[in-house]
């Protein structure tokens, strides 16, 4: 179970979000503080996984009290709450190590889904770190002159990159994974198979009789366009509070059509109802074929 700090100078914010997160069940709240100075002490001696910290306080704001927390060495989460809407200052709490942004007023829904979000990716973060961990003791205990370090699996090379999109939770994230796993194995060259096949390769991982295999791709298909649907909106949410994010600059351009970019951040500028988005899926998952297969190499 997830271990959360507060920090907040309102106590009416911290007694709210501390019975969200309690009766909700995303974890136990562990320490609490009315003042980012008050905070830095209280963090440092109790450690949660995740700090829920207010933007703006009088004595240290939540961005300061971030950075003053990473210099000596805490390790946790942070997701930041405020009534603060100027994207600038949104953009420096990213920069600073933020990972999400709850607006205030506090909405108990809005709340949950968040650090539900943040919940799930830290239980997938632990399991790649468990795995690491494995691997790394397994490597010391055959170490010898003419060991080698192990190579990452596909599935270990992938995760990272679905998580930093933020879709590695996604029901189609699985079916991504299977394809680049099959690409990788059966695969060469630059280009890859038709959709139709590559959807029904998925289908396939899932131990079918070849009658249902058709079917079962285009189910395949609507999981894997749904999740690149959520990547978009990911990347382009970061885009636009912080257009210089390395995440954003690294994946907007590669993954994605600029026109589609620029028109999803537009939707969520502008509170826009979203439209039916033409998403180039073949491009993404052959960049992201690509993108494997040069870790790989680059490991061998």
């Amino acid at each position: 179970m997830l271990s959360f700090g507060i920090v907040d100078d309102d106590a009416v914010s911290r007694l709210m979000l501390h019975k969200i997160i309690e009766k909700g069940g995303l974890g136990e709240v562990v320490g609490t503080a009315g003042s980012g100075s008050e905070g830095e002490r209280v963090l440092l001696e109790t450690s949660p996984d995740v700090v829920v910290i207010d933007l703006l306080m009088p004595d240290q704001d939540g961005i300061e009290t971030i950075i003053r927390l990473k210099e000596q060495g805490f390790q946790g989460k942070y997701v930041m709450i405020s009534q603060i809407e100027n994207k600038e200052m949104i953009g420096k709490a990213y920069q600073a190590g933020v990972e999400y942004y709850i607006q205030k007023p506090i909405n108990k829904i809005e709340v949950e889904a968040v650090l539900s979000k943040v919940n799930e990716q830290w239980k997938i973060s632990r399991s790649l770190k468990e795995i690491q961990d494995s691997l790394t003791k397994l490597s010391l205990l055959n170490l010898s002159p003419d060991s080698t370090r192990k190579k990452r699996s596909v599935r270990e090379i992938v995760q990272p990159i679905l998580m930093d999109m933020g879709i590695v939770g996604e029901s189609g994230s699985r079916d991504v994974t299977d394809i680049i796993e099959h690409l990788t194995k059966h695969h060469r060259g630059d280009g890859i198979p038709p959709l139709k096949e590559l959807y029904e390769t998925a289908a396939r991982t899932h131990k079918l009789q070849e009658a249902d295999v058709e079917k079962e791709g285009k189910a395949a298909e609507q999981r894997i366009r749904r999740a690149v649907m959520a990547a978009l909106a990911h990347i382009a949410s970061i885009g636009l509070t912080d257009y210089s994010n390395p995440k954003f600059e690294h994946y907007a351009p590669l993954y994605f059509e600029f026109q589609d970019v620029r028109m999803k951040m537009k939707e969520i500028d502008e509170n826009l109802k979203s439209e039916k988005s033409k998403i180039n899926i073949k491009k993404f998952l052959q960049v992201l074929y690509l993108e494997v297969t040069d870790k790989m190499r680059s490991e061998q």
